[in-house]
């Protein structure tokens, strides 16, 4: 009995930590954190959900703004202008 109690004291501590630093490099490399990237040159002003898979997305891009529209196949640029 006194074996597993020790067992157990040390087995514990050790999978708390396992857990745990396994929880921290998932938040340090996570893979969307590297897509976030700062860009100076694209920025998306705003998003609208036109349905359950369908969204508008406003983004200026290198001083121009684009209105883009955002589905399931793909990207499609719907407009264009300068931004001001």
């Amino acid at each position: 009995m006194t074996f597993y109690i020790l067992k157990l004291a040390i087995m514990l501590p050790l999978i708390g930590l396992l857990i745990y630093g396994s929880m921290w490099l998932y938040r340090k490399y996570q893979p969307q954190s590297m897509m976030r990237q700062k860009s100076q040159s694209l920025q998306v002003l705003e998003v609208h959900p036109m349905g359950v898979n369908n969204k508008l997305a406003v983004v200026d891009f290198e001083g121009r703004k684009l209105l883009l529209s955002v589905t399931r196949n793909g990207v499609a640029k719907i407009e264009s202008t300068h931004a001001q």
